[in-house]
Formats: structure tokens, C-alpha cells, sequence
């Protein structure tokens, strides 16, 4: 579906998310208020949908967007931005006709359907992002990664990491601390889907696949790693593919809630890829996981953003066109599950504000963690017409959650952690903050264990930086 662009009434953040981002750098940023942290050492990647119209008309929705890489590189010298568009061949072929040309997520090509068969589906490369030692990958978990310069973004071409065979690579990717592997999975899909499951060591190359079939053609968006076991939760969304592969519908118009399914719990042992367990529990939908871990008794726990049901897609779609009225509030759960029979052991929800994108520090992904941060909605927002206003920090062991206060109409991204490079112990939270009043972008540093404080650093960045999805932190090497 193409949506032509019509006046309406919009969201204070509606001009961050809607206007066509603008590249730039790499270029020194300006401190707006405290000091870069001298141990804040390394460069943090963010990825998200850059341009969201062409030629008058806008996508069906915000996954449709064409992916743009914001690099912010904190070194003794100083601190530098830069932003670039992943040059896909989609993105490429769009730019030059002036309009779209491709399927993605909410969109058919133009034309009448018979004129469709020879489009093929657009990579738009705007979901997550990881960093290798000698490049970064661009992830949307549609396709194959594209691959990029750690400098200056620029795009080298898409990459199958030396064994995806042109299966999909999943946008969430989960690397062992103490091992560096990287382990990630893709969903194909055929007269059943096929969960491909990959280990790759730290430089990014595919060291064992493994095929696990599904039941229908369900999506799978993230997973989580808990000592030594990798765990999906599949919710009851199933694809009809007929309308899909007549081009008819698109993806996103095709996939149907259906609760009664349930959800399926696999659980992966990590050595060998072989599924240890597949069960069934009551039905939720959710996007991300933030951390899991095995626990002296031998269950693992794991925490992720749980929604009653898929409305969260049809807000997300809103997002699009800058004015939402669906109402999809997820809040943050954690499972507790016995690995070899995967059965329930206990579910409850820890945090009951509206929130998303759960993340932890790097170094204790897949290990029991203390913290898990979080964007947050403020406790005045109108969840229907707002994204998230803050970022915030739960503490598992005083079960208090902390937040910080960005003050009204701005809107920042995922917090993402940064260790210190100084002092063992120490780390920031980093977080590019969309300032409606202001219309422009900034980087905000925070301390990680006075998140209700001031910022201890804001830069400002040369252009607005859409409001996105995910990022990482490289330290310095």
C-alpha cells in the first residue's frame, strides 16, 4: 500500500520522524552543555528509517522506510557524527526515478498487478546494526546485511557473512561476552517457514547453520541468549502467502492474530543449534527481549516487552503519517522456563509503564542481570499519540525503576550502554534525543547509575536525526 500525502493534524514528534533525513559528516560536534567523559572511548552506531515519502507519497508504513546509519566516534581528539543512507539497490533506483519502485514490508509496486511479478522486495537495511572488527552491518531481517566502512559509513555491498546462502539475517543479533560468538537466526519461508540458526565467530563469518521447521509461517523478530541456551518465543501471528506471492496484499496486510495458537517457546541448546525443547503457553506478542540467564537451579529467566495482542503493529503504521490512535501499550515481563521440558515456571510483569527496546550491558548479555534500561513513556503521555519521552533503568534487586527527565517534546532513541574505557565498573548511557521544539537532534551521556540526574554531556548534532530503532557501542580497540 502507498499512502498519497494528505494535511492532517500531527504529533509534536511527527516532523522528526516524517522529514527526509539529511547526510552529513564526518564533522567535530558541538558540546552544548557538561563534558564528553574522558573514558567514553569508542563510537556509537544507531540505524533507523531515514526517508519515509517520495515523489508526494509516503510508505504504508514506518518499516518501509530506507535505512540511514548515524555514527558518533568519541575519541581523545575529540567527538565527530556522521550520517549516511545505506546505498542499497533499492534506495539507489528510488532516488534516481524520483518515486517507488519495489515491494517492502506495507507496499506493492506501482502499477497493476500483473505489472508487479518482475519487482522484486526492496532490503530497506534499517533495523539494527553490529559491529564487526573491519566493517559494520547494516541488518533488516528481510535479507542479507549490507556491509559498511567503521568511519565514514560508506556502503561496500551486501554480505553473506562467508554462509548465509542468501537466507535472511535477523536485526538481532546476540555475541557472547567471554567468547565473542554471534549468534543470530533468519526466518525463510516455503509451503512451511524455517527457522535458520546461526553461530558466527567474532570477525562475522557463519562457523554452523542449523534448519528448525515451524508451524505456519509465524514472524520471529528477536531471541534471547541465557547461558547456554538460545530461546524464541514464536506469537500466534501466522502469514496467509497466497495474496502475498499473487501480489495482491502485502506482508504486513497479510499476517492475522490468532490467539488461539498460543505462543511456542523453542529453546536451542547453543552448542549444537538442536532444539532441546518446544512448548506452548498462553498467547502475547512481542518485538524484543532484553536479557536472560540461566539460574542456580538450572531454569533460565529472561525478560522482554509483552503486548496483549499485534495492535502494535497497526500503531506503528500510524507512526508513518504522524498521527497515531491505536492504542498498543507494552510493559516488561520476565518468564522463568525449565529448559528441557519447557515448561512455565513463572511470568509476571516487573515493570507496568508503557515501554520497549529492553537493553543491558554488553558484557552480561546472556548471563543473569541486574539492569535492564529501557524507553519509557512519560507518566502524563496519551499513549495513542505519543512515542516514548524517556529513558529509564530497572533494578531487578530493589525492583525500582529510575528515570530520567528530558522535559516535555523531546523524544529520545534506545538507551544504548557504554563501559567505561577508565574505570572498571563505570559506564554511560547514550541516547540521540529529538527536540520538537527545537526541530533538531541531539546526543545525550548520561552517568548509568545517576539516570535521574542531569546529562553529563549534550552534543549537538548538524541536522535531525530521525527517531529509529536500534543500536550498539563499539569500544575503542
Amino acid at each position: 500500500m502507498v499512502t498519497t500525502i494528505q494535511p492532517t493534524q500531527t504529533a509534536a514528534w511527527a516532523n522528526g520522524v516524517l522529514q527526509p533525513a539529511n547526510a552529513f559528516g564526518p564533522v567535530p560536534l558541538t558540546v552544548l552543555a557538561g563534558a564528553v567523559p574522558p573514558g567514553l572511548r569508542g563510537s556509537l552506531y544507531r540505524n533507523g528509517p531515514a526517508t519515509l515519502e517520495r515523489g508526494g507519497q509516503r510508505v504504508g508504513h514506518w518499516f518501509d522506510g530506507d535505512g540511514g546509519i548515524l555514527g558518533l566516534h568519541f575519541t581523545d581528539g575529540g567527538t565527530t557524527g556522521v550520517y549516511r543512507y545505506v546505498q542499497t539497490t533499492g534506495y539507489q533506483a528510488e532516488k534516481q526515478a524520483g518515486k517507488f519502485l519495489y515491494s517492502s514490508y506495507a507496499m506493492l509496486p506501482p502499477g497493476q498487478w500483473w505489472e508487479r511479478f518482475n519487482k522484486g522486495l526492496k532490503n530497506v537495511a534499517n533495523t539494527s546494526v553490529i559491529a564487526l572488527p573491519d566493517k559494520l552491518l547494516a541488518l533488516w531481517e528481510g535479507g542479507l546485511p549490507h556491509a559498511l566502512t567503521l568511519d565514514t559509513l560508506d556502503t561496500l555491498g551486501l554480505d553473506d557473512l562467508g554462509g548465509l546462502d542468501g537466507a535472511a539475517y535477523s536485526a538481532h543479533p546476540k555475541r557472547d561476552p567471554k567468547t565473542g560468538d554471534i549468534f543470530n537466526f533468519g526466518v525463510s519461508f516455503g509451503q512451511h517457514g524455517t527457522l535458520n540458526v546461526y553461530r558466527s565467530d567474532a570477525s562475522g563469518k557463519v562457523q554452523q547453520h542449523n534448519k528448525i521447521p515451524l508451524q505456519g509461517l509465524p514472524i520471529i523478530h528477536d531471541c534471547v541468549l541465557a547461558g547456554r541456551y538460545l530461546v524464541f518465543c514464536v506469537p500466534p501471528v501466522r502469514l496467509n502467502a497466497l495474496p502475498v506471492l499473487a501480489m495482491l496484499k502485502s506482508y504486513c496486510d497479510a499476517l492475522s492474530w490468532q490467539p488461539e495458537k498460543g505462543t511456542e517457546i523453542i529453546v536451542v541448546d547453543r552448542t549444537t543449534l538442536q532444539v532441546v525443547s518446544r512448548s506452548e503457553t498462553e498467547p502475547w506478542y512481542q518485538w524484543h527481549f532484553g536479557n536472560g540467564g540461566e539460574l542456580a537451579d538450572g531454569s533460565i529467566a529472561f525478560d522482554f516487552v509483552r503486548y496483549a495482542d499485534f495492535q502494535t503493529n497497526q500503531f506503528l503504521r500510524e507512526v508513518a503519517t504522524g498521527h497515531t490512535e491505536t492504542l498498543a501499550k507494552g510493559t516488561l515481563w520476565q518468564l522463568r522456563l525449565e529448559p528441557k521440558s519447557g515448561a512455565v515456571l513463572a511470568l509476571e510483569e516487573v515493570v507496568d509503564r508503557g515501554c520497549e527496546f529492553p537493553t543491558v550491558q554488553p558484557e552480561q548479555v546472556g548471563e543473569p542481570s541486574r539492569y535492564t534500561y529501557l524507553s519509557l513513556h512519560r507518566r502524563d503521555t496519551v499513549l495513542q499519540h505519543e512515542l516514548f519521552g524517556t529513558i529509564a533503568r530497572f533494578d531487578y534487586q530493589t525492583a525500582t525503576l529510575t528515570e530520567a527527565d528530558l522535559g516535555t517534546n523531546r523524544y529520545p532513541s534506545e538507551p544504548i550502554y557504554a563501559p567505561d574505557a577508565i574505570h572498571a565498573g563505570q559506564g554511560w548511557l547514550l541516547t540521540v534525543v529529538y527536540d520538537a521544539d527545537l526541530d533538531r537532534s541531539e546526543a545525550w551521556i548520561f552517568d548509568s547509575d545517576r539516570l535521574d540526574d542531569e546529562p553529563v554531556c549534550k552534543l549537538a548534532l548538524p541536522h535531525v536525526v530521525p527517531p529509529g530503532f536500534h543500536g550498539t557501542w563499539r569500544g575503542e580497540r
